[in-house]
C-alpha cells in the first residue's frame, strides 16, 4: 500500500470501496436529521397529528433544538453529501480484486453506495423543501 496525499490506496480497491460505502451511510444519517428537524413535524401537523407531534417533542426535546438550528444542520448535511459524492466519484474507477467473487462484491458495494448516496440526496431535498421552500411558498 502506498500513501497518495491523505488517501490511502490499496492494490485491490478495498479501502476505497469501504470508505465510499461508509461515507454514503454517514451522509444518509446527516440528511436524515434534516427530515427529523423539519419534514416530520410539518408532516404530522399536515395530517392533523399535532397531538402526536406534541407528545414527540415532550419525549424528545432535542427536536426543538434541531429545528432552531436548521441552517447549520442543513449546511453540515450538505457538506457531508458533497464530500461523500466527491469521494465516490473519485473512487469510481478504483481497482477491484481479480477474484470473481470478491470483484462482484466490490462492484455490488459500489452500486449500493451510489444508491444510498442517491437516497441521501433525496432525503436532503425533501427536508430542504419542508424547511425552506414550503414556508416561503406559504408566505407568498
Amino acid at each position: 500500500m502506498s500513501t497518495e496525499g491523505a488517501v490511502q490506496r490499496s492494490a485491490d480497491g478495498t479501502v476505497e470501496t469501504r470508505s465510499s460505502l461508509w461515507t454514503s451511510v454517514l451522509s444518509l444519517f446527516a440528511s436524515g436529521s434534516t427530515l427529523v428537524c423539519c419534514a416530520l413535524p410539518a408532516l404530522l401537523v399536515a395530517v392533523g397529528a399535532g397531538a402526536a407531534l406534541s407528545g414527540l417533542v415532550s419525549a424528545v426535546p432535542q427536536l426543538v433544538w434541531l429545528s432552531e438550528h436548521k441552517l447549520p444542520l442543513f449546511a453540515f448535511a450538505g457538506v457531508m453529501l458533497a464530500a461523500s459524492g466527491a469521494l465516490q466519484w473519485h473512487n469510481r474507477r478504483a481497482p477491484c480484486p481479480t477474484d470473481p467473487g470478491l470483484r462482484n462484491a466490490c462492484l455490488r458495494t459500489r452500486r449500493t453506495a451510489w444508491r444510498v448516496w442517491g437516497l441521501s440526496v433525496a432525503v436532503y431535498a425533501v427536508g430542504a423543501g419542508f424547511a425552506f421552500v414550503l414556508p416561503w411558498v406559504m408566505a407568498t
